[in-house]
């Protein structure tokens, strides 16, 4: 209804163009029927361009007819009196009917010309967006929308053959009947439903079809469609192939993992085992030994196996924190709990190193698990004391510093080069200079690193050779 409403005020102004010509030439200025032609053919050329042939041609033979009848001889009545007036009026007809179909076709060609860039554009922009994941899974659920997004149609779907799934951008299904999609997907041929407003497209590698991808609202050229098709296709070939990558990247770093555990555990667990062996060896063996000397050998046995026990316990923890199994219990507390109780188990550690701990003055409390940060302090310090000097002081300082409490353990120890501080944290990652000097597994800082992280904080090591290093980690304030 309100296309024919529009169609009738664009013919009642067409009308009235002409009779203000006639009106105003016939009535007003007396001129000679050669600029009534011309501003006849003026007005049929702009009607052309604005509304095209639809209303330029009738409008070419009214005006035929008004200059007939208005202006050329026997004025009033349809007769043509002169052969040239016939010539003329036969050549304003043509000339007026040539020049609306030029101007349409300009017309038209501006039209296909903006209509090209703007499905350019649009491909583009939906290239982008293909761009956004590297999950295959989430990426083809996201085609649809993208595609009802991007080019603005009602409903989206995307079948992909070797899963036999189709991907929708909303629920509904009759715009775009799963038996078509299917059918374009075996086909391999463009359709394109003018009548019900919809078009499907193969998508396509090569001359392999992946699918089918339909769309309900609008129809596109078939060089649109073609493009879109390869489009899809080259993303989840993309996708696909990240996702080979990643796993087999992932295959790798699991081996090289494995193996280097295996080579510290096996290493690391030697010695301990070895001492054990040992001392029970001479404690059972026949040869007279003073009292002394066995509680030597039962103390060198007690020792190990605490280490053995560390050991295993370290394992343990790095397999919870990257299995994600740690239940943190967070809850305000004060960071000197954890500082003493981490010094508290790490005096055997320390030994004779000096401890100063420095903390300012009403420190907030900080959101955390007591027990796990007591065990990062405690590997801090520990280290600090394995890596520096027998009597070397290890500095314990914490402070509030933009919403979050910063706690540094400081040594003087050798220091950590400066392509080694990128890697520290990694498991079992031991410094080059130290890893046959100092006994450990090289699980330490990757276990702290997991705690804090897990805490929401983060921690970082600044270090100067020769100078020591400090580790320092920050934790969110309790509100």
């Amino acid at each position: 209804m309100k296309i024919h409403r529009r169609a009738a005020i664009r013919a009642i102004i067409c009308t009235l163009v002409l009779s203000l010509i006639v009106v105003f030439y016939f009535k007003l200025a007396h001129v000679d029927p050669t600029t009534v032609a011309l501003s006849f053919l003026l007005a049929i050329l702009v009607v052309s361009a604005a509304w095209g042939l639809a209303y330029a041609i009738p409008m070419s033979i009214l005006a035929a007819l008004c200059f007939n009848f208005f202006f050329l001889p026997p004025v009033g009545t349809f007769n043509i009196a002169y052969t040239q007036d016939w010539v003329a009026l036969i050549a304003f007809l043509c000339t007026s009917i040539i020049a609306s179909q030029l101007s349409e076709r300009v017309r038209r060609e501006a039209r296909n010309a903006t209509q090209r860039r703007m499905e350019v554009e649009r491909l583009y922009t939906f290239s982008q967006q293909l761009l956004l994941t590297d999950n295959i899974v989430e990426l083809l659920k996201s085609i649809p929308s993208y595609l009802a997004e991007t080019f603005g149609v009602m409903h989206a779907a995307i079948h992909m053959t070797d899963k036999d799934k189709i991907y929708r951008s909303g629920s509904e299904t009759e715009h775009l009947p799963s038996g078509e999609l299917k059918e374009v997907s075996a086909r391999g041929e463009i359709v394109m439903d003018i009548e019900n407003r919809r078009c499907l497209a193969p998508v396509r590698m090569g001359l392999r079809i992946m699918g089918s991808l339909g769309m309900a609202g609008d129809v596109f050229s078939r060089q649109t469609l073609e493009a879109l098709g390869s489009l899809v296709a080259i993303a989840i070939e993309r996708a696909g192939a990240v996702d080979t990558l990643m796993h087999s990247e992932a295959s790798r770093e699991s081996e090289r993992l494995r193996s280097a555990l295996l080579d510290s555990i096996t290493h690391e667990f030697r010695t301990p085992l070895t001492a054990i062996k040992a001392s029970v060896t001479s404690l059972r063996s026949a040869a007279a030994m003073s009292e002394e000397q066995r509680q030597d050998l039962l103390a060198v046995i007690e020792e190990e196996s605490d280490r053995l026990n560390r050991l295993v316990g370290e394992a343990v923890e790095m397999a919870q924190l990257d299995a994600q199994e740690v239940g943190l219990e967070r809850k305000p507390h004060q960071i000197r709990e954890a500082i003493d109780a981490a010094l508290e188990d790490s005096k055997n550690a320390v030994g004779s190193h000096p401890v100063q701990v420095r903390l300012a003055e009403n420190l907030p409390p900080v959101m955390m698990d007591v027990v796990w940060i007591q065990k990062v302090l405690q590997h801090l310090i520990e280290n600090a004391a394995k890596y520096s000097d027998p009597v070397a002081p290890i500095f314990i300082s914490s402070e509030a510093r933009n919403n979050r409490l910063i706690t540094s353990v400081a040594d003087r120890g050798a220091g950590i080069d400066d392509m080694e501080r990128s890697m520290i944290f990694d498991k079992f990652y031991r410094g080059q200079s130290q890893r046959y000097r100092v006994q450990g597994t090289g699980m330490g800082l990757a276990i702290v690193k997991a705690i804090v992280e897990a805490h929401g904080g983060r921690i970082e090591v600044t270090s100067q050779l020769g100078h020591g290093s400090v580790f320092s980690f920050g934790l969110p304030m309790a509100k």
